[in-house]
């Protein structure tokens, strides 16, 4: 198989989908890579090193495109790559697809087969392959969000810690998943008071016996996250429905009750957001304020930190990514269910129920296009 990786386009994402010695075992395999110049420099992997690993360094992401087989990429498509896409073209790559009706809608009629890093499941309700960027994403929002509560960008002022004799910051978290319960240990390490609030009781025990003693556990439900709010110094939202829109928990009328200048980290926007005024932003200008609460809506997060989330995501998709070379997508979703919840569009059908509800379009269950 002919295995492509472009660079990645979306402003200031600097991840690449596959690494070297990812691509030195496709070409043991007996496939052919093809690397867009300059694909790996922004995590720290140069052009030479992909050609002593035995890729082929090509000049423009349209030759990628139009020759290779399979795409791998970190984040969906964009505009201009849209009429690049193919039919039966394999992309494996983040989608996201019930926050982009627009896109959707072009990857349906490229007739390319889109399969999804984010809802690969395992049996255990496990998410393999987007836990390892949720891991990242936690962590950064606290990093973030401490960062924009300094009077400079226009915060409280606050430490997220403080200090003998002053009291710490209070973060309050709406979901006890990965994205969570990581932005929660890292924010309890820094001396924050931490609340967590999710829907899931055997979520909140398994919570209870392994969180710092920082860390109060609560049922969300609209009462106790309205109380929440108005103690918030730093808000993170958390929240996950898998390959569908995330639920707005918190509504416009809810910042009124907030703090002025406090601040607002929404992991889910990528998914729409479980803050109704959050939208997309970037790294370039990841802020803005609404209601004297500033708003951090960056949909690549780990992008920041390339380096580590370009390893961190490699080490997790590159068997996911051997398995579809070795047998092609139609096998290799056959032979491995955890796969196939990864097909989400294929050949201008929708294969993923949170997709089709999304925008009221047919679905297709998965059975059928293999």
């Amino acid at each position: 198989m002919v295995i492509g990786v472009p660079r990645e386009i979306k402003t200031a994402e600097n991840r690449v989908a596959l690494v070297p010695a990812g691509t030195e075992a496709l070409v043991q395999a007996g496939h052919r890579v093809l690397v867009e110049r300059g694909a790996g420099l922004g995590s720290g992997f140069d052009d030479d090193a992909y050609a002593r690993a035995g890729a082929t360094i090509v000049d423009s992401a349209a030759e990628v495109w139009a020759n290779a087989e399979m795409i791998l990429k970190v984040k969906e498509p964009i505009e201009p790559e849209w009429p690049l896409m193919r039919p039966d073209q394999v992309i494996f790559t983040y989608f996201h697809f019930a926050a982009s009706e627009a896109l959707t809608r072009a990857v349906k009629e490229s007739g390319a087969v889109a399969i999804a890093y984010e809802t690969v499941q395992l049996p255990t309700g496990e998410l393999p392959l987007l836990t390892p960027m949720s891991e990242v994403a936690g962590r950064l929002a606290v990093q973030q969000g401490a960062k924009y509560l300094e009077k400079y960008f226009g915060g409280r002022g606050v430490l997220l810690g403080g200090v003998p004799g002053v009291a710490p910051a209070t973060v309050v978290i709406l979901g006890g998943g990965t994205v969570g319960s990581n932005a929660a240990r890292m924010a309890a390490g820094l001396g924050a008071r931490v609340v967590i609030l999710d829907i899931s009781l055997n979520r909140l025990r398994y919570l209870s016996e392994v969180m710092p003693a920082n860390v109060t556990l609560l049922y969300s439900n609209r009462h106790n996250i309205l109380a929440q709010l108005e103690q918030a110094d730093l808000l993170i939202g958390a929240v996950l429905l898998p390959g569908a829109k995330a639920p707005n928990l918190v509504r416009r009328e809810d910042l009124k009750r907030m703090k002025q200048g406090a601040v607002v980290v929404d992991v889910a926007v990528d998914q729409g957001g479980c803050v109704e005024t959050i939208r997309p932003t970037t790294h370039d200008n990841p802020i803005y304020v609404v209601d004297g609460v500033i708003h951090y809506g960056v949909a690549n997060m780990p992008g920041a930190v390339p380096y580590t989330s370009t390893l961190a995501l490699t080490n997790a998709t590159f068997p996911y990514a051997l398995t579809l070379a070795n047998k092609g997508w139609r096998e290799a979703c056959r032979s491995d269910r955890s796969l196939a919840l990864g097909l989400n569009v294929v050949k201008g059908k929708v294969t993923y129920p949170g997709v089709a509800e999304a925008f009221g379009l047919p679905y297709t269950p998965v059975e059928e296009v293999l």
